[in-house]
């Protein structure tokens, strides 16, 4: 049987998670206690009804019972049945602003901050964080981008060779990405923001894509990256690796990441590796 355990941060998108795995033909279950995980899958394996990919949601809610999520997964591994953990995250700016478009209450700022809340919830959840399989920083995406995701992880990675990437895109003046596993730094290329007739357009135009990449600076870079990853790749699917995060960054995260991104998701791509390219600081 196949078992995923959707967790992280209240916010961060586990209901949204939950809802692409029940459209993949996942039974789902929200909020279940980490102490009566292996007695559900007990009876799931007692049943006769026909359910081999099981996915719940267990996190923070559970309170302190959530730091024996850690051991039961393990126990779950030893049994011989594939388990695997999504975390999923996002900035405190991001859930913050959630939480008041919303007009939630957090489950544990205690009718207080919501920012105490979330300092609670990464306090009770970095064990877990640390065992996960799969990590996703929802704070730049949509939702048909975390479908993307989702699907290139959990439904489509038999097609393609056996490691899903993310390209995201940034701007270093809003900080770095806390998932990124790579982390290019672009802002030595000519900037398009001090032209005036693009600055107000971003690196998903076809004008401002053309300046940035119209430098001879620009393509021996873009040489040399192609060559690193395609050396670097290999070895980490040989590691066992199943998800990269490549973070490029310029200062505002508009123009020559976004630019460079894209171009390096459709490279990628090209080689058979499943890409999603997202742009976190594209909007601002």
């Amino acid at each position: 049987m196949q078992y995923i355990v959707v967790t992280g941060l209240s916010g961060a998108g586990k209901s949204s998670a939950i809802h692409i795995l029940e459209d993949i033909g996942y039974y789902c279950i929200d909020n279940m206690p980490p102490t009566l995980v292996r007695n559900f899958i007990t009876l799931c394996q007692n049943s006769n009804m026909n359910m081999d990919k099981i996915a719940f949601v267990a996190d923070a809610r559970s309170g302190e019972l959530i730091k024996k999520l850690a051991d039961e997964i393990t126990e779950i591994k030893k049994s011989g049945d594939q388990c695997e953990v999504l975390f999923l995250e996002a900035s405190d700016e991001c859930i913050i602003k959630r939480y008041k478009e919303t007009r939630r209450k957090h489950p544990h700022s205690k009718g207080g901050r919501v920012i105490d809340g979330i300092e609670m919830e990464r306090e009770l959840l970095s064990s877990i964080r640390k065992k996960s399989d799969y990590i996703i920083d929802t704070s730049g995406l949509k939702a048909n981008q975390l479908r993307e995701q989702m699907l290139a992880i959990f439904e489509s990675r038999e097609k393609y060779e056996n490691i899903n990437i993310t390209i995201l895109s940034f701007g270093f003046k809003r900080g770095i990405p806390l998932d990124s596993d790579l982390m290019l730094d672009v802002r030595f290329l000519p900037n398009p923001f001090y032209e005036e007739n693009l600055k107000e357009h971003t690196g998903l135009d076809s004008d401002v894509r053309d300046y940035v990449m119209h430098w001879d600076v620009t393509k021996e870079f873009i040489n040399h990256l192609h060559s690193f990853v395609e050396f670097l790749l290999p070895q980490y699917i040989e590691e066992g690796k199943p998800q990269l995060v490549i973070s490029i960054g310029c200062t505002g995260g508009k123009h020559r990441s976004v630019a460079l991104a894209e171009e390096l998701g459709e490279f990628l791509r090209s080689k058979n590796y499943y890409t999603t390219v997202a742009h976190r600081d594209i909007s601002f």
